[in-house]
């Protein structure tokens, strides 16, 4: 075991002594390791180069450096201080300029070539024989053969990219703590669910404050937007949400145009028209004109009852309130569309609520899994196993044969220190080792949902547990990862395919008999009754056109910023450049609602992360609506198509490519049908 606990390889993390002051140290020798390991290969003699001394080196070269800098990264992102976020940061651009200075080792890439070339290397098959393919176009794609001076630009560019994206990341999450709005007249709070202003009243108490306290983080901010009929708080709301990112000193409209100019640069520097062809050469779309193809037909397809539905809205208001159709203001949005949603449906999501108490929703998701897939998860009891806040949960998940597969950590609720949103990550990458044994993978997920109140437990909406199946769709992708090469294991996918293993996950949300597992009420037991299902079912795809059209705007922004990057980089007031080239898309509200391109972290908070690559998600809801026809057809709980997804695709990492893997389970290729009648777009859904 390491003195130092970022080093340590247990598979029980000591996070209480993941220290800042210990991560500068940690990480230089992790650093100094890697270095060493790859230098090593870069000076093999040509002539005695194999598959083990250069490609199967080079894949463990890293490993100790990974899994140090992961623990820092993910305690960055749940538990941030100034001490920490300077640690970090310190060590940012040494990490950055390592990582991307491997492919651009021109020793290196000729060691890698030699043994290539080798008769042993060209006999290689399978997953060793993807490996090499895949390694030789990550090194040719990443620049390696280059001449020296744009090596060296290419390495320089990509540390700063690594600096401005953090900074882009840092300056969402500090705005967003920035701001709070302290009601002290309950009177004002009219419409807003009890659990909501439960919530409110602690979070005031927890600060020392009168009366009620919201903030922008969601569990916050949407049921405020959604339900409190004072409209100039919402008004107040609103404003500040769509503030973030844009005023100083959090600003990040001067790092936009710098990243955007940089990705660019590097497309051109490796020969590619703009970054969307860069990052999609080797994932499903191929190109940024294939991806912003699909994006426009999802929008052709939509648009007529994307107008519709803005028309409804509009005229429901004027007939509610007596006044003349017109344009809603965009805090008025969720407002207007909840109460349109129960006058025609007579639903209101919040009824659910008492039905899907986090663990109930935990427990039967946990059932889910072990009639589909076969697994067994079981949670390790309080104070076992160390996690880095008191709230986290720790689990153990095997299979039929009694495998241990992997285990997890689950983070649920919102915290100042902790970043917004919902997500998986790993630490550990298991799987087959070459003596025959198997090592378990080490996950986790977090996420911002309604915390516990009042000595009552955690209440969900649908959608935030559709987000839980979401989110532990991905962990299962990781857990059951049975390929031996750590790089092409469970996750380490193409963004277009990594997508499908998360959304499929939703769909058993939406089942009756899946629902029966988990959806029962906190006091009673009850199962969700019939009449409010079937005006969940009913509500499903209320404004689905408006909610595809969100998808698509925010898809078309992020292609064009990285298509036609120079109309964008070079604006002084991105904001309005962004806006007009996707305004077809926006609902059309009065004022016009800026986009959420200053605060757009799944594109701007990492040097690549989703850029050019937001589409995705609607690239792989194609992928999940279609492939869960199988288990409509089949059973939602047959564990013999549970097992062919497990065998040819959660299993399989990228072993192959992905359009074969999703061949093999379905039998064909996509049909965007499915998606098309689940949303109720065509007719079947």
């Amino acid at each position: 075991m390491s003195a130092n606990p970022f080093l340590d390889p247990s598979f029980h993390i000591r996070w209480s002594a993941l220290r800042p002051e210990l991560v500068g140290p940690a990480i230089e020798a992790a650093l100094g390791q890697a270095k060493a390991a790859v230098d090593e290969i870069a000076a093999r003699d040509h002539g005695a180069v194999s598959y083990a001394n250069t490609f199967l080196a080079l894949e463990h070269a890293t490993e100790e450096l990974n899994m140090a800098w992961a623990k820092v990264t993910h305690l960055q992102s749940v538990a941030d201080s100034p001490a920490l976020r300077e640690a970090h940061n310190a060590m940012l651009p040494s990490v950055s300029a390592f990582s991307a200075g491997i492919p651009l080792n021109a020793q290196l890439w000729a060691v890698l070539k030699a043994a290539a070339d080798t008769a042993g290397v060209r006999a290689l098959t399978g997953i060793h024989r993807r490996f090499v393919d895949e390694t030789v176009a990550d090194f040719r794609q990443a620049g390696a053969d280059l001449p020296p001076e744009q090596r060296a630009r290419l390495e320089a560019l990509q540390t700063e990219l690594a600096q401005l994206t953090q900074k882009y990341s840092e300056n969402v999450l500090d705005a967003t703590n920035a701001w709070q709005l302290v009601v002290s007249d309950e009177a004002r709070l009219a419409g807003l669910p009890a659990h909501a202003k439960a919530a409110a009243r602690r979070g005031a108490e927890a600060k020392g404050l009168a009366g009620w306290r919201f903030t922008l983080h969601m569990p916050s901010l949407e049921p405020f937007m959604t339900y409190v009929t004072d409209e100039g708080l919402r008004r107040e709301m609103w404003t500040a949400s769509a503030a973030v990112g844009a005023r100083a000193p959090h600003d990040n409209a001067p790092l936009i145009g710098r990243i955007l100019t940089l990705r660019a640069e590097k497309a051109a520097l490796l020969g590619k028209a703009h970054f969307a062809d860069l990052v999609l050469e080797r994932r499903m779309a191929k190109t940024g004109a294939r991806a912003l193809a699909f994006i426009e037909d999802m929008e052709a397809r939509a648009r007529h009852a994307f107008g519709r539905e803005c028309g409804e809205l509009e005229a429901f208001k004027a007939q509610q309130t007596t006044g003349p159709v017109g344009r809603l203001a965009p805090w008025e949005m969720l407002y207007w569309a909840e109460k349109l949603r129960q006058s025609r449906y007579t639903f209101d999501e919040e009824i659910l609520r008492p039905y899907f108490p986090m663990d109930r929703v935990i427990a039967g998701m946990f059932e889910l899994a072990a009639r589909i897939f076969g697994l067994r998860v079981v949670e390790q009891a309080p104070g076992e196993v160390e996690g880095w806040h008191p709230e986290v949960k720790f689990y153990d998940v095997s299979d039929a044969r009694g495998r241990h597969l992997g285990s997890f950590y689950a983070d649920w609720y919102p915290r100042e220190s902790k970043r917004g949103g919902a997500w998986m990550n790993y630490l550990i990458t298991g799987g087959p080792r070459p003596d025959g044994s198997r090592a378990p993978h080490l996950g986790l997920m977090c996420g911002n949902m309604t915390p516990p109140s009042e000595g009552k437990p955690a209440r969900l909406t649908h959608r935030e547990v559709e987000t839980v199946f979401h989110e532990f769709g991905h962990l299962l992708h990781h857990l059951l990862g049975e390929v031996e090469i750590k790089s092409l294991n469970g996750v380490n996918v193409a963004w277009d395919f990594v997508e499908l293993p998360s959304q499929i996950m939703e769909n058993w949300t939406w089942e009756r008999e899946s629902l029966d597992l988990f959806a029962r009420h906190h006091e009673t037991g009850a199962a969700i009754p019939e009449e409010i299902f079937r005006k969940l079912t009913a509500a499903r795809n209320f404004r689905s056109a408006c909610v595809t059209m969100r998808q698509v705007s925010l898809a078309k922004m992020d292609l064009l910023l990285h298509v036609r990057t120079a109309e964008f980089a070079g604006e002084t007031d991105v904001e309005t450049k962004a806006r007009a080239a996707v305004a077809e898309c926006l609902v059309p509200t009065e004022p016009p609602a800026p986009t959420v391109v200053k605060k757009f972290t799944h594109i701007f908070s990492d040097p690549v992360g989703y850029a050019a690559g937001y589409y995705s998600y609607k690239w792989a809801e194609v992928l999940d609506a279609d492939a869960f026809t199988r288990f409509k057809r089949e059973g939602v709980f047959n564990a013999r198509v549970g097992a062919e997804l497990v065998e040819k695709v959660l299993s399989r990492g990228n072993s192959a490519d992905p359009a074969e893997l999703y061949r093999a389970f379905m039998g064909r290729d996509p049909d965007l049908n499915a998606l098309l009648q689940r949303n109720g777009l065509i007719p079947g859904g």
